[in-house]
């Protein structure tokens, strides 16, 4: 079973969530808002997305890597920890 699949429900809750803060940048745009309140809608969308995309990649890394032994997922801990830290 894929991890897209066995984690469907929260992974479609990130994506709602990011469609929401997408809705409230376009009303902010049309209504004119303050540029730094843009800026930081924007920056609020690239975390989530960010966010979403470090789960995937843990996901796939875990399910499509480090599926024949426990020594693999062992060593490949240090490689997702770099890849948290670097898609924050």
């Amino acid at each position: 079973m894929s991890h897209t699949i066995s984690d469907k429900k929260a992974l479609l809750a990130r994506v709602r969530r990011i469609a929401g803060q997408v809705a409230a940048l376009e009303r902010a745009l049309e209504a004119e808002d303050d540029c730094g309140a843009i800026l930081q809608q924007v920056a609020s969308i690239r975390g989530a997305t960010q966010g979403l995309m470090s789960k995937l990649v843990e996901g796939h890394v875990r399910e499509h890597v480090a599926v024949h032994s426990q020594d693999a997922a062992r060593e490949l801990e240090p490689v997702l920890e770099i890849l948290r830290g670097y898609l924050k």
